[in-house]
């Protein structure tokens, strides 16, 4: 029997992939990373992490500080976890777009495999409204590139778990249910697929 290669999954975004707010500490790259465990118990994650960073910062860093984590013994992925700081520093939807495709396009060149989780809604209407074209425009560079997009935009928005647990938090993260939220999104909507392993606890 071959030995499959190890795979070494790097996440980078902002407080949300940090796990900030979790009573538990897991956030949804921990809760993603559990479930994961079972069906690729080769699989290492590494949360690259920066509070408050926009795409401009995120491309800035992202494969610069990824490329520590890979090697060439192992199968390389990408997870962008996009955050909600462009609708607040002013970054238009083209550069936004242009940032990430920038990062996609340079771990396409490096054959690192890649992966993207959209913005969550915040608490804000007008940022909410820029949100929603922000996902929409990374959802876009996404596909054109045969890349999986997780729109947790969209479902989160409306959702009386979500909102709760951001009004209540000063910092306006989500608890421990809205990361819970978070991973579902993530676990069903080609994650698996795209690691190529089944789901073997197969519970949603």
């Amino acid at each position: 029997m071959i030995a499959k290669r190890r795979q070494t999954i790097v996440v980078v975004g902002d407080q949300l992939v940090a796990g900030h707010g979790d009573g538990r500490g897991m956030g949804w790259v921990g809760r993603v990373a559990a479930r994961t465990y079972p069906s690729a118990p080769e699989a290492d994650f590494h949360a690259l992490a920066v509070a408050g960073e926009d795409t401009t910062g995120l491309s800035e860093r992202c494969m610069t500080e990824a490329c520590r984590r890979f090697s060439d013994d192992t199968e390389n992925r990408l997870v962008l976890g996009l955050g909600a700081a462009d609708a607040d520093t002013g970054i238009s939807v083209a550069r936004a777009r242009l940032n990430i495709a920038n990062v996609l396009d340079t771990a396409l060149t490096q054959e690192v495999s890649a992966f993207v989780v959209g913005p969550t809604p915040v608490r804000d209407a007008d940022s909410n409204r820029r949100l929603a074209e922000l996902s929409t425009g990374f959802s876009d560079v996404a596909h054109r590139r045969g890349i999986p997009y997780v729109d947790a935009f969209t479902p989160l928005r409306s959702h009386p778990v979500w909102q709760r647990e951001l009004a209540a938090s000063r910092s306006g993260t989500p608890a421990q249910e809205g990361y819970g939220l978070l991973a579902w999104l993530v676990l069903n909507r080609g994650w698996f697929e795209w690691l190529g392993v089944p789901d073997v606890l197969g519970e949603d």
